[in-house]
């Protein structure tokens, strides 16, 4: 039995409540799994037996996502208790398909609305492609099909679609834009302690979302339409993920995939594409848009896009403390610093645009952007993961130490069988300690102590730094922080880094 839940029985069994405990206890035993369920969910679609059932790693929502396999097929289930975000995936998915848009086919729900499967498009997004071949006709072939595509799901596919299964708001309005705009100034601009007229600015917020909200071309909006969240499956694209849709302009999701800060687009992409939406747009509209007032509109939707993913960075980064937020708040300034310097919106906006020119500003960059080392820099951050049960790894170089971090306040892996074969390599273990301990939180502070040294000691010129993991075998936990803390410092410091798996290198070495 898990420990929480040997938690709670002994709970109880303290209380003197052994009615109740043995109550519980039976619950338990009855209830099924979720992979009993979705096999029960899938056993009532399809008589295909199913070979296998795997997690697959969670994303920013509370959704989990499961893959199942059969021998001639493969397919999704989804599980989430929000069933309202469910019942309404399911109902935009159902109609966007019947009208030829490029979403997954869902086959089934279960009565309750807290599981349903779908067609599977893979695990190849179109920010892979790009990630993998670069800025290449390729690449700008399938960004054309996407956008094709787009305006079909915008226009055809969501022609008749019934407004009142929104999430949120039935329309992206005054009052949405208004929100994001807040989100931004509350978030991050707030943080800087920059002083500015805080009246003149909600009153240019005021003259921005009035002005974007009046737009002829009212359709479909996707809401979150960036390169994760279109697949490629054999060379052609599908769309996943727009529960949170809703009535919009069709600026808004153009916006979102031209200027999505990790795919960093060349500005000739960004222009060439966005002219080749508007005329695949025009082909579909009743009355085809006027080109100058498209792009006008689409500027403004492009700073919301930029501001609305800054504020999110900063709530995530500055305030949850999560660190790959925070390494991507200087690549999202300098995307907003190319649209302050090269595009208008069309309409006055003077405090606004004054506190955008001091967010953009080196000063601000150079806050987020962290120092970085080059091929001339002398340090090494040596990382190694050990088990308690030896000693931790000694500093050879005479310096005298360096971190150590205790994994074992981390649920165990290695306390459940499935487990106990694998090491923090693996992704069953990595899923777990992911997605059912507090490993995420112990590496964000262990980020926040660590980065703070490399940075001092690059700047600087030290050479060396020692930083141990240790947990009880030196199998599981601290494998996996220190493979984390290795990708972090890279990415981050662009640092040089030696890896060590003590007792994983130790066991390989004799089995050679």
């Amino acid at each position: 039995m898990p420990r929480c839940l040997r938690r709670s029985v002994n709970l109880l069994r303290q209380t003197g409540l052994q009615e109740t405990m043995s109550e519980f206890i039976l619950l338990l035993r009855i209830m099924p799994s979720t992979t009993q369920r979705i096999a029960g969910l899938f056993a009532s679609y399809s008589n295909d037996p199913v070979v296998q059932i795997d997690k697959l790693p969670q994303s920013g929502s509370d959704r989990i996502y499961y893959r199942i396999k059969t021998n001639s097929a493969s397919y999704i289930a989804t599980s989430g208790h929000n069933t309202r975000e469910n019942e309404t995936f399911v109902y935009f998915s159902r109609q966007l398909k019947a009208a030829g848009s490029p979403v997954p086919e869902i086959y089934c729900i279960n009565d309750d609305n807290t599981l349903y499967i779908q067609e599977d498009f893979g695990d190849v997004s179109l920010l892979h492609k790009l990630e993998e071949h670069g800025y290449t006709d390729y690449v700008y072939q399938l960004f054309q099909k996407s956008l094709r595509a787009l305006a079909w799901l915008q226009i055809k596919g969501g022609k008749d679609i019934d407004y009142n299964y929104c999430l949120t708001a039935k329309e992206f309005g005054k009052q949405a834009i208004l929100s994001d705009l807040l989100y931004f100034k509350y978030y991050f601009l707030d943080t800087l302690k920059y002083a500015y007229d805080k009246q003149g600015l909600l009153d240019d917020f005021e003259a921005l979302s009035n002005y974007l909200t009046h737009t002829e071309n009212k359709h479909f909006m996707f809401r979150d339409f960036q390169s994760r969240n279109v697949m490629v499956k054999n060379e052609e694209v599908h769309f996943i993920d727009y529960q949170g849709g809703m009535r919009g302009a069709l600026q808004y999701d153009v916006a979102s995939l031209l200027w999505q800060a990790r795919a960093e687009l060349p500005e000739d992409w960004k222009k060439s594409l966005l002219e080749y939406y508007i005329d695949e747009a025009n082909q579909l509209l009743e009355t085809p848009a006027d080109k100058s007032i498209f792009t006008a509109q689409y500027n403004g939707y492009v700073l919301i896009r930029l501001l609305q993913v800054l504020g999110a960075y900063g709530f995530r980064g500055l305030f949850e403390r999560k660190a790959h937020f925070l390494t991507s708040i200087p690549l999202a300034l300098r995307n907003m610093k190319w649209f302050v310097d090269n595009q208008r919106m069309g309409i006055a906006v003077p405090t606004f645009e004054k506190c955008l020119r001091f967010c953009v500003s080196e000063e601000v960059i150079g806050r987020f952007e962290p120092l970085r080392a080059n091929e001339s820099t002398p340090l090494v951050v040596e990382i190694n993961s050990f088990s308690y049960k030896k000693q931790i790894p000694a500093d050879e170089t005479g310096n005298g130490g360096g971190f150590v971090f205790d994994c074992r306040g981390i649920l165990n892996p290695g306390r459940f069988e499935q487990y106990k074969k694998l090491t923090g390599r693996d992704k069953p273990v990595k899923d777990f300690l992911e997605q059912q301990t507090k490993m995420p939180d112990f590496l964000n502070s262990v980020f926040d102590i660590v980065d703070i040294s490399v940075a001092d000691y690059i700047q600087r010129g030290f050479q060396h730094l020692v930083v141990n993991f240790g947990c009880t075998g030196g199998q599981h936990r601290s494998v996996y922080a220190a493979d984390a803390l290795a990708r972090h410092l890279k990415n981050k410091f662009h640092v040089k880094v030696d890896l060590h798996h003590r007792v994983q290198d130790e066991k390989n070495w004799n089995n050679g």
